[in-house]
């Protein structure tokens, strides 16, 4: 399935916004947009294959741990449509990045509202409570 970055629309095939506690996913940031089709959610579907579903709020450690990692996210990418981050911006992560700098001892706080249900594929959710806002 084609990712469509069209904000508002109705996507075909992206899974249902419903967040980890079970209630409707929140918006997670719009200033920056974030979001797999950029529509300030942590939306999903098929061909998400990088599972952009936790909202977190960044913070210098992880910034520095994911530049280490080779993902830096502080520079702009205008093709990409990223506007590069900075510490206390809210992103919608990869959820297995969260994870990986869980493990590292850096991971962000998430805003559980705001995290797509898909995530819990990945990490569960007494792991997610811990690092709640």
């Amino acid at each position: 399935m084609a990712r469509l970055d069209i904000p508002g629309q109705y996507q075909v095939g992206v899974d249902p916004s419903i967040n980890v506690l079970g209630t409707t996913l929140k918006s997670c940031s719009t200033d920056p947009l974030t979001g797999w089709f950029r529509d300030g959610c942590c939306n999903t579907d098929a061909g998400d294959r990088g599972v952009h579903t936790v909202c977190v709020v960044v913070d210098e450690a992880f910034l520095t741990f994911s530049a280490s990692a080779g993902n830096d996210l502080t520079t702009p990418r205008p093709d990409m449509r990223f506007p590069g981050l900075k510490p206390g911006d809210r992103w919608c992560l990869c959820a297995k990045r969260w994870k990986q700098a869980l493990n590292e001892g850096c991971a962000p706080p998430v805003d559980l509202e705001a995290t797509h249900r898909k995530t819990l594929d990945i990490v569960e959710l007494s792991v997610l409570e811990m690092h709640a806002l």
